[in-house]
């Protein structure tokens, strides 16, 4: 949790947010619904924010609110939230590509999340090892399958079975019937 030494770090960082952010004390105070002198008291260290102005700040300054709660010591470095502070931190990104970061890293965290979830689902389904009671298909790389139909010939047209049985028949249709034209 935060700690006295902490203080001076969360209002640095907002203060550092805001001048990226190129807006005035007084914006970012009327932006975010907190008074002019409680921000500056919070930028210089003297006072610590509540979770609610974090998130009012976070909002006004468009940055995670979970960065923010990071950086104000109310989050333990976990789960990712230390790369969405570094981001946050980063001075030489714009507020906008801050934000973009933000959202990429986020939708990738939520579909490994949902792929980990789907796996953990697949790995449970039971598996029978006993007998089977419906039709058992057995594949071949040249014909159709055991419960396919066999009206037609079993291998495509134009393979080389397709051709040899041509140079020994003659001419078929293509329900394999001779055409008796050799």
């Amino acid at each position: 949790m935060a700690t006295g030494k902490d203080l001076p770090n969360i209002g640095g960082f907002i203060r550092d947010l805001r001048r990226n952010a190129k807006i005035s004390l007084r914006q970012l105070s009327e932006q975010a619904g907190v008074s002019n002198p409680y921000l500056s008291q919070i930028e210089r260290g003297l006072r610590k924010p509540s979770a609610e102005v974090l998130q009012q700040l976070a909002s006004a300054l468009r940055v995670s609110t979970p960065a923010m709660y990071l950086r104000a010591g109310l989050l333990d470095d976990r789960e990712g939230q230390g790369v969405l502070a570094a981001i946050a931190a980063d001075p030489d990104l714009t507020m906008a590509q801050k934000q973009s970061l933000t959202q990429i890293y986020e939708t990738f965290r939520r579909e490994n999340a949902r792929l980990a979830e789907a796996t953990a689902a697949a790995d449970t389904v039971p598996v029978t090892t006993g007998p089977t009671t419906g039709p058992v298909t057995t594949e071949s790389t040249t014909g159709p399958t055991a419960t396919e139909p066999t009206t037609g010939p079993s291998t495509p047209p134009g393979s080389a079975a397709d051709l040899a049985n041509i140079a020994v028949t003659g001419p078929t249709t293509t329900e394999g019937t001779p055409t008796g034209g050799a």
